[in-house]
């Protein structure tokens, strides 16, 4: 556990970005067994989650940057008739994600960030509204439910309806325990999750 106490000589911005490189070396620094291990003990969770056996309409993303693996997981929706959705960024509405239905037959490309997103096609586009759970990335949590994540401030646009009045798909975070942290830094515009989902931890808030 990384623990980062609040220093008033530094500000919340440099704060979260210390925090941001710190979890994001923890992250990329396990194995390639350990990185298996926690992949399986997360599938084990999700498969079982009553939200995932009710849900029709996932979004959720692939691992990057050392993130806890999914793969198997979309695969299994697959399995299940569950439909999978992964986030791409808008080319016209800056700053905003969209949703594309993710197959085994979905043509991939990189993004700016170097991340593979499926390419875009209008016929199987999903309004955010439309999906009944997303998965959120995200680089470091608390256990107060906080979260933050790259710095872009896409999810916390995407999840701000239902943090406002619960419309809107149920976010659950997905991560690494070694992701966890006693306090976050956070501002204003930070949207908290009411679940996060770790290979070891189940945390409600």
């Amino acid at each position: 556990m990384v623990i980062h106490p609040h220093q008033p000589t530094q500000s919340t911005m440099q704060l979260r970005a210390q925090i941001r490189q710190d979890i994001r070396t923890a992250r990329r620094g396990l194995t390639s067994t350990q990185q298996l291990a926690d992949a399986n003990k997360l599938f084990n969770r999700l498969i079982t989650h009553p939200k995932v056996k009710n849900a029709q309409h996932i979004g959720i993303t692939l691992a990057n940057d050392g993130e806890i693996e999914t793969v198997e997981f979309i695969k299994w929706c697959w399995a299940n008739n569950k439909q999978t959705y992964l986030p791409v960024i808008d080319p016209i509405k800056k700053g905003h994600l969209i949703f594309i239905e993710y197959t085994h037959k979905t043509e991939m490309a990189l993004n700016r960030y170097g991340i593979y997103e499926p390419k875009q096609c209008a016929t199987h586009r999903c309004a955010i509204a439309k999906l009944n759970i997303i998965f959120t990335p995200l680089v470091a949590f608390d256990l107060q439910g906080n979260r933050i994540g790259m710095g872009g401030g896409y999810y916390d646009r995407i999840l701000s309806p239902w943090f406002k009045d619960k419309k809107g798909p149920y976010p659950i975070g997905l991560a690494h325990d070694c992701q966890q942290v006693n306090n976050l830094p956070i501002e204003e515009w930070d949207v908290p999750l009411p679940e996060i989902i770790t290979p070891s931890q189940h945390y409600y808030w």
